[in-house]
């Protein structure tokens, strides 16, 4: 399986168009434009998460998660994570630890680099059990059981 975004690669620094609006900073906020492809076979739907493990809380920070994107879509443009573009109607936002469900940019503490980890995940069921108000920690635990595989793109920012 292979993840690619226009907006930029394994390794580089996260633009400002990513970035929080708020917290000190006064980035765009943003979600990434995300592609994949060579999806293993059976795949049925399609979770995107992002997750900074470098968050200062002892179990990271998680930025955004996205379930129950169908089988058939293998792009989400930039800015559906923000309401500035649509995502599939049977896609669902969890909630971030920003408190509140869509796309929560970069927002390291100062003087720090963070890497945020966009993944791509392939189910093997059409759905899984979540809702705006479920956790990073439920939305991953739910991925673990029904994964077919993952691709990821890491790219930070200070």
């Amino acid at each position: 399986m292979k993840v690619y975004s226009h907006d930029f690669n394994d390794g580089e620094k996260m633009p400002e168009r990513q970035v929080f609006n708020g917290m000190g900073y006064q980035g765009d906020n943003l979600s990434p434009h995300l592609a994949w492809d060579d999806v293993p076979e059976g795949t049925k739907s399609f979770v995107v998460t992002c997750y900074d493990p470098d968050a200062p809380t002892g179990s990271g920070w998680w930025h955004w998660g996205v379930a129950n994107i169908p089988s058939t879509v293998t792009v989400l443009p930039q800015g559906a994570g923000s309401g500035q573009a649509d995502l599939p109607e049977e896609a669902i936002q969890t909630r971030t630890d920003f408190g509140q469900s869509g796309y929560g940019g970069a927002a390291p503490p100062k003087g720090e680099t963070h890497r945020y980890i966009f993944t791509v995940h392939a189910l093997d069921v059409e759905k899984i059990d979540v809702d705006e108000g479920s956790s990073g920690a439920l939305l991953g635990f739910n991925v673990h059981f029904h994964s077919l595989g993952s691709a990821s793109i890491t790219v930070t920012y200070s």
